[in-house]
């Protein structure tokens, strides 16, 4: 197999200086094919020799690598070796032989305490915000909290018409006029967190002046229960927390506006 190769055209001058351009001619590859597929291998063989160079060079690079960070892995570990048994030598010594003890201790309270608070209510806000919707010229003498703890369950309703609930509060006092029952009962019941308010008695007591006369001052002394419901627990101690335990100011603008 031949093939025809062009040779560029080149000048020739003539006689009398004129410059003629020359013809392509044809010129003949006589090279056998073998030597041309012999020398196309060689190359071929070059390029995979560089493939194969840099293929063992990324291995050799990876190998170092990973040599360096096992190395760093040990280094490492060792030291938390070390560090564990100085901790250990520590603890053999009498003088540190309570830590473990009161560690487990201080686990313990941690997950008891969530349940120890289950029932957990800031009973002076409510104590507050009762003696906010009192009637006027009215006064608390005493508080009784009828409650629920983790130990025991909630005390039963007093009255079929009550709803059940966590607790009771009962408290008792005295006012200088006959309480608006209906007013103030509707106020106790607008404190969030209360309801099933209710006037147990109201009865006119007198006072001895103290002259010997038997004539004194008179006032009404009541007594009034309250059922306090679980939506103001505070959970402080489980990871959620309740809204703000009572909004007196809204208990004294109902009390106001009735």
């Amino acid at each position: 197999m031949t093939a025809l190769l062009e040779r560029p055209g080149t000048k020739s001058k003539a006689k009398g200086g004129a410059s003629i351009v020359g013809t392509t001619l044809p010129q003949v590859n006589l090279l056998p094919p073998e030597v041309r597929a012999a020398r196309g291998l060689r190359r071929t063989k070059r390029m995979l020799l560089f493939v194969l160079v840099g293929a063992v060079a990324l291995c050799v690079l990876a190998w170092v690598f990973s040599l360096f960070e096992a190395s760093s892995a040990q280094s490492d570990l060792d030291g938390a070796n070390a560090d564990k048994d100085a901790l250990n030598e520590q603890l053999a010594d009498p003088k540190y032989a309570e830590v473990p003890l009161v560690l487990s201790a201080l686990d313990a309270n941690r997950a008891a305490l969530p349940l120890a608070m289950a029932t957990d209510v800031i009973w002076s806000d409510y104590i507050d915000a009762i003696a906010a919707v009192l009637p006027e010229g009215a006064s608390i003498d005493t508080f009784t909290v009828t409650y629920a703890t983790p130990m025991s369950g909630a005390p039963l309703p007093g009255d079929p018409l009550q709803a059940p609930s966590l607790g009771q509060i009962a408290f008792t006092g005295r006012s200088v006029t006959v309480p608006e029952t209906a007013a103030w009962l509707k106020a106790l019941n607008s404190i969030p967190g209360f309801q099933d308010a209710w006037l147990a008695s109201a009865a006119v007591t007198s006072e001895d002046s103290g002259d010997g006369a038997g004539d004194g001052e008179e006032y009404y002394t009541f007594s009034s229960t309250v059922q306090v419901s679980d939506t103001k627990l505070t959970h402080r101690f489980d990871g959620t927390k309740s809204d703000a335990p009572a909004d007196k100011s809204a208990s004294d603008d109902e009390s106001t506006e009735d």
